[in-house]
């Protein structure tokens, strides 16, 4: 893999209102494009052609009072949006920076559009004492229709529940909190994952080291890939994600400073690698990054 930051691509282009963190992208039936992301009861961009964005209201005008239990500001990062069985889901996270009293809640809609979303409550809660953080939830629906949600910041790392379908909650039958990614030593810095299953295997995405720092950030993405949803994951050089490992997908690249917040969203012409970055060149303002990812060599590499 690339050990110069030049080895990384620039993000592809894009227009308009693109200062988003944490980005979350689908494609509707119609060919429109949704973008959600952290802050203003979770902000929405859309486009028609995924290159000009314009902001396009929030999910939540009106904000569920329960989220201020954990978040003083009443607001929430990191939004994950997805469609199945005939209904947008949009799992999101409650909390306040570098606290671990947190809670992830699900919304629900028939459109995905700003003001429709329906509030189903928390999903999944940690506490101060909690050796893990309830944030940055991803769900991954496996080909035998077994839901999974993994998730976590810093503490002990990444991890995994499933999920009940019917409620989007977690599933009765298997309340085991499993371990995917962590850092033993030094740094806990790793967190919002993302699952997605390609060629046989599934490949596990985090954002490392440091986030929201502007100019100083130094997040990175990494990827790790397992024989089954609930690891081992191990990166391209053996080392498995609970010791650290992780093969760099996304680094700092010239003004393209801390790239993190990802998802994965598989369109028409291929994966796109979603993210944000803050720019060298507008005081670490965080913009929205986009690449294609090839898979041809087993390992996702962002072009």
């Amino acid at each position: 893999m690339p050990t110069t930051a030049s080895a990384y691509p620039n993000p592809g282009r894009v227009t308009g209102d693109i200062v988003v963190h944490d980005p979350t992208m689908i494609r509707t039936s119609s060919g429109q494009y949704l973008l959600y992301s952290t802050g203003d009861g979770m902000q929405l961009r859309t486009s028609a052609d995924r290159t000009a964005f314009g902001r396009n209201g929030s999910a939540f005008p009106t904000r569920p009072g329960w989220w201020r239990n954990y978040s003083s500001t009443s607001d929430v990062w990191a939004p994950d949006i997805s469609y199945h069985g005939g209904k947008y889901l949009m799992y999101y996270s409650v909390s306040s920076f570098g606290s671990s009293v947190s809670a992830i809640g699900l919304a629900t809609s028939t459109t995905g559009q700003p003001g429709s979303w329906t509030d189903q409550g928390a999903v999944y809660t940690s506490n101060a004492s909690s050796d893990y953080n309830a944030i940055d939830p991803n769900l991954f629906v496996d080909s035998d229709g077994k839901r999974w949600l993994s998730f976590g910041s810093w503490w002990t790392g990444i991890k995994l529940i499933r999920i009940e379908p019917s409620t989007g909650k977690q599933y009765a039958g298997d309340t085991a909190r499993r371990s995917l990614a962590s850092r033993p030593t030094g740094t806990k810095a790793v967190e919002a994952p993302y699952i997605v299953k390609r060629n046989g295997y599934y490949y596990l995405f985090a954002s490392y080291d440091t986030c929201c720092a502007g100019t100083s950030s130094t997040y990175k993405i990494k990827v790790g890939r397992a024989t089954s949803v609930t690891g081992p994951y191990y990166d391209k050089n053996g080392v498995s994600m609970l010791n650290n490992g992780g093969t760099p997908v996304m680094e700092s690249n010239g003004r393209y400073i801390g790239p993190g917040g990802q998802s994965i969203m598989a369109d028409s012409d291929g994966d796109l690698l979603v993210y944000h970055y803050y720019d060298g060149q507008a005081n670490g303002t965080p913009k929205l990054g986009v690449n294609l990812l090839n898979w041809s060599s087993g390992w996702p590499v962002a072009y």
